[in-house]
C-alpha cells in the first residue's frame, strides 16, 4: 500500500550521467489487481522506475516485470538511451504502459521486447525526436502516440521514427489518438517503417475521436493538427476487417498521410481501410486500397 500510494516506486530527478546496467525490478502487480477485483479501496498504483528532468540517462539490459503502473517512465529527460529493455506483464493489466516517454528530447528505445497491458511505448505530449527500432511488441497496446489534446494548451509531438518493429496479437499496431476536444497540439513528421503485424486488431489507426465515457468531449472536435505521418513498408494480418483506418478530426482534418508498399490481410482476404478526413497519397503496392483523399 505504501508504494502503491507513492506515485513511484524508484525515482530519479534532476540527475544527469545516470547508468542503469542490467537487472530485474519486480513490483510483485498480482497483489493490487487482487484488490481492486475485490471492489476494495487500494492504491492506484506506482510506476516501476521514472526519471524526471534528467539528461543523459543509459538504460541498458533492464528487466520490469509485473508493474503496478508504467513499467518505465522518461518525463521531461534529454538524451535517453534505452537499450534490451524487457517488459513482462500479462495482457489483462490495468494502465500499465511498457515504456512512457513525455516531455523529453533526443530519446532511443532499441533491441527491446514488452508485452504489457497497456501501451508497448507510449509517446506523451511535448515528445520530439524519438527513435524506436527493433521492438517486439505483444500483448499490448501497441505503439501509441497520445492521447493528447486532454489540455487546450499543450507541447506538440514531433519528428518521430518507428522502424523494424513486430506487433504480435496487440490491440493496435502503430496508433495516433487524440482527444475529441479543443487544443492547440499537434502531431508531424513521424515516420512508421518496415512494420510486421501478427493478428493486430487495428494495425494502422488513427482515432481523433476519443471520449472516454463521453467525458469533456460531446459533440466536440479535435483541435490537435496531424500532418507528414509516413506508413511504409508494413505487412502481414489484420485480426479485424479494418486493418486500416484514418478517423481525423472535421475541424482539422489529417494532412499530408502517406501509405507506401502495405500489405494487410484478414484472413488472407482483402482488408477494409476506411478514411474520415484524411488528405493524403499512396504509392507502390497498397492494400487494403487507399482511401486517402487528395
Amino acid at each position: 500500500n505504501v508504494i502503491g500510494n507513492s506515485g513511484n516506486w524508484i525515482k530519479f530527478e534532476s540527475v544527469t550521467g545516470v547508468s542503469v546496467i542490467g537487472g530485474t525490478l519486480d513490483a510483485q502487480e498480482a497483489n493490487l489487481w487482487a484488490c481492486k477485483s475485490s471492489g476494495k479501496s487500494c492504491p492506484t498504483g506506482a510506476t516501476t522506475l521514472a526519471f524526471y528532468n534528467s539528461n543523459n540517462i543509459i538504460m541498458n539490459g533492464l528487466s520490469s516485470i509485473n508493474s503496478q503502473k508504467f513499467n518505465i517512465l522518461v518525463d521531461g529527460c534529454h538524451n535517453a538511451k534505452l537499450v534490451r529493455i524487457k517488459v513482462s506483464a500479462p495482457g489483462n493489466s490495468p494502465n500499465n504502459d511498457g515504456i512512457h516517454v513525455e516531455e523529453s528530447t533526443g530519446v532511443t528505445i532499441m533491441n527491446s521486447r514488452i508485452g504489457t497491458g497497456d501501451d508497448c511505448v507510449f509517446i506523451g505530449p511535448g515528445t520530439s525526436n524519438l527513435w524506436i527500432e527493433t521492438i517486439a511488441c505483444g500483448p499490448g497496446h501497441g505503439i501509441s502516440i497520445g492521447s493528447l489534446g486532454c489540455d487546450l494548451q499543450e507541447p506538440g509531438v514531433q519528428n518521430v521514427t518507428v522502424k523494424s518493429a513486430t506487433f504480435t496479437g496487440t490491440q493496435n499496431g502503430v496508433r495516433v489518438k487524440t482527444w475529441a476536444r479543443p487544443s492547440n497540439g499537434f502531431v508531424k513528421n513521424i515516420l512508421f517503417q518496415h512494420l510486421v503485424m501478427v493478428n493486430v486488431q487495428n494495425p494502422i489507426i488513427i482515432d481523433q475521436n476519443y471520449c472516454p465515457d463521453d467525458h469533456n468531449c460531446p459533440n466536440q472536435v479535435s483541435g490537435v493538427k496531424i500532418s507528414d505521418v509516413t506508413y511504409q513498408d508494413i505487412h502481414g494480418s489484420s485480426a479485424t476487417e479494418t486493418a486500416v483506418k484514418f478517423d481525423c478530426s472535421k475541424g482539422n482534418p489529417c494532412s499530408d498521410i502517406t501509405l507506401e508498399d502495405v500489405k494487410l490481410t484478414y484472413k488472407n482476404e482483402p482488408a477494409h481501410s476506411p478514411c474520415i478526413n484524411a488528405i493524403g497519397k499512396s504509392s507502390g503496392s497498397v492494400e487494403p486500397n487507399s482511401c486517402l483523399s487528395l
